[in-house]
Formats: C-alpha cells, structure tokens, sequence
C-alpha cells in the first residue's frame, strides 16, 4: 500500500508540472485560433501523447465494448472534462493574464472536494478538510495578488473547475480500460467534436508552426499530464489526487521566474501554506473495518496485494503493473486505505 501511494504521489506531481505549463503556452497562440479550435487541437494533441502508450499495452478496449456503467461515466468524462472545461478556460484566458487564470485554477481542488463530499463517496476526515482550506488559502492569496484581471476571468474559470471536478471523480471510478485507453478517447472524441464546430463557427488562420505548437502543448500539458492524474486518481482518490495536482500554479509561478518576473513575499507565504497543507493531509490516517462484495472487473494492478490474491499463469512477474479481468471474492477486513477504486464506500467518521 506505500509503494502504492508513493506512485500516486509521483504522477499527481509530475501531472501538475506538465499542466501548470498549459495556461502561459496557450495564451500566445489565441490571437490565431478561437477558442474550439484550440480546444480540439489541444484534445486531440491528448490522444496523440498517449497514443504510443496504447500500442504497447496490445489489449486495446473500444467505448462499446465496456459495460455500459463505465461508457457512461467515460461519456461524461468527455463532456465535462474534454468539451465544456477547456472551452470555459479558454474563454477566460482570452481575457485575463495567463498568470491570474493560472492561479484561479486552484479552485479545481475546492469543486473536486465538494462534488467528491457530497456525490463520490470520497470523503475527507478533519485533517483532509483542513489541508483542503490551507490549499485554498494558498490559492486565494495568489489570485489576490493577480488584481482584477483575475477577478473578471472568475465566474468562467469556476465553471471550468466544475466541469473538471466532476470529470476527475469520473475518470477515478472508470473500470475497465487503462488510464491511457481513457485520456485517448477522451481526446479523440472532444478534440474532433470541438474542432469540426470550430471550423464551423470560424476560418482557420493558425499556420503550421503554430498548429503543431497546439498539438504539441496538448501532447503533454493535456495528454501525458492526463494519464499520470488519473493513474494517481485511481491509486489515492481523486481528492488526494487533486490536493496534489492543485500545485501547477506554483510550477507555472516558477516558469514565470525563468522569463524574469519577480518572486513576492505573498506568492512565498503561499507556497509555504500549499506545501504544509499538502504535509497536513499525507499525514491523516484512515482505517475501519469494510466490506467488499464480491465481484469481477478489470483495471491496472499489482501483487501482492491485500485486494489481488489471485494467481497468474502467464505472467513470470505479477509485481509488475498489470491489467485483465479478475475476480473478488467477498471480504471484511481493517486496514488503512484511501478512496482507491476499491475503497469508496459508506462510513461515519
């Protein structure tokens, strides 16, 4: 289970360096793309990224060949999360700082906790609260120190975090397909739908640098940076996930400083308020006895595993990260766990 959250916490970060990126790359190729036709190439930039990652896992699984639970939280992923949240960012990048929008995204993290509190079975205990309103803490004073510019991108930026809050928990709870199976049809399927209504809507006057710039920003700040979230979503909760992820403001902070902007002392008490926030919540403990029904589903595992017991004929390593169908027998057990796709469950405390 260390090994397990260490992993998580890796690709959350990892997930936020290349997304806290995506804000001040974006903002130069505005003036030659509206807003869909950025999104899609964004998108479909996603499915390119991780498209390599398909043809070496060799088990590729169509939207229609899921159970239909799993291709309606897929379909959802893909309208809130790759159709409506980048078209609301977009539109508030196009009319504010790229820094102040970067900083706003931090409200990503209060819509992933409310929705995961009250809809997603993804509870925080007191100690998850409080690292929550310390990263929110942290985000309000930089988006303070934005100015107005901020201010005026808010309400679009709140509604892009809502569509990404309710994206993240969807992405977490898909079983079924990989997390590289779910960023490529995520972004195959937003990326054309919002580039044929952009061409639609407008001419294209992007030249081919600035196309493949799109594409390429999309390949990592949307593709790989995707994947690596929902691979933590799926392994910490997509709460935990988003405390982490919830730091690419301060990467793009730190982008800024390589282009001369000056660091100030409130974006420093910031940054020290995200990082004990972050220390608050890697420190709560969880444990209750549970029940898990039996059941059979496929998703990425490894062994030995309190969940994973079953045995393996064709593999020589099962402690390598592997994905296949395979079956839970029912059992109740105690131990320390977070809101994995295992573990979302009732309980009081």
């Amino acid at each position: 289970m260390e090994d397990q959250k260490r992993f998580g916490i890796l690709a959350a970060f990892i997930a936020a360096i290349f997304f806290g990126a995506a804000a001040p790359l974006s903002k130069p190729l505005l003036p030659f793309l509206n807003n869909y036709q950025m999104a899609g190439l964004l998108y479909l930039g996603a499915a390119l990224g991780v498209s390599l990652i398909l043809i070496k896992e060799k088990s590729m699984q169509w939207p229609w060949q899921i159970q239909r639970k799993e291709a309606l939280k897929l379909s959802g992923a893909i309208i809130f999360g790759g159709i409506l949240g980048p078209l609301f960012l977009l539109a508030g990048l196009r009319i504010a700082a790229a820094s102040s929008v970067s900083l706003w995204l931090n409200l990503e993290l209060l819509a992933t906790a409310v929705l995961g509190h009250l809809f997603f079975k993804d509870y925080l205990s007191k100690k998850g609260w409080l690292a929550s309103i310390g990263a929110l803490g942290a985000a309000t004073l930089l988006a303070w120190e934005g100015g107005i510019a901020g201010f005026k991108a808010g309400g679009l930026i709140v509604l892009a975090c809502i569509c990404w809050g309710i994206d993240n928990h969807l992405t977490a709870l898909i079983d079924g397909i990989t997390p590289a199976q779910s960023t490529f049809w995520k972004g195959l399927f937003a990326g054309s739908f919002n580039l044929v209504l952009g061409l639609l809507m407008g001419s294209f006057t992007a030249n081919a640098v600035q196309t493949l710039g799109a594409l390429g920003l999309g390949v990592v700040s949307y593709g790989l940076s995707i994947l690596l979230y929902i691979t933590s979503a799926q392994h910490l909760g997509a709460t935990r996930s988003q405390l982490i992820f919830s730091s690419a403001p301060f990467f793009g902070l730190f982008i800024a400083l390589l282009f001369g902007e000056a660091f100030t002392l409130i974006q420093f008490v910031a940054l020290v308020t995200f990082l004990i926030s972050i220390y608050v919540l890697f420190k709560e403990t969880h444990s209750h006895a549970h029940i898990h029904q039996a059941l059979i589903h496929t998703h990425m595992h490894t062994h030995p595993n309190p969940h994973h017991d079953h045995e393996h004929l064709e593999l020589s390593d099962a402690s390598v990260r592997h994905i296949h169908a395979h079956e839970h027998t029912y059992l109740q057990h105690d131990h320390p766990h977070w809101p994995d796709i295992h573990h979302r469950h009732e309980h009081s405390d």
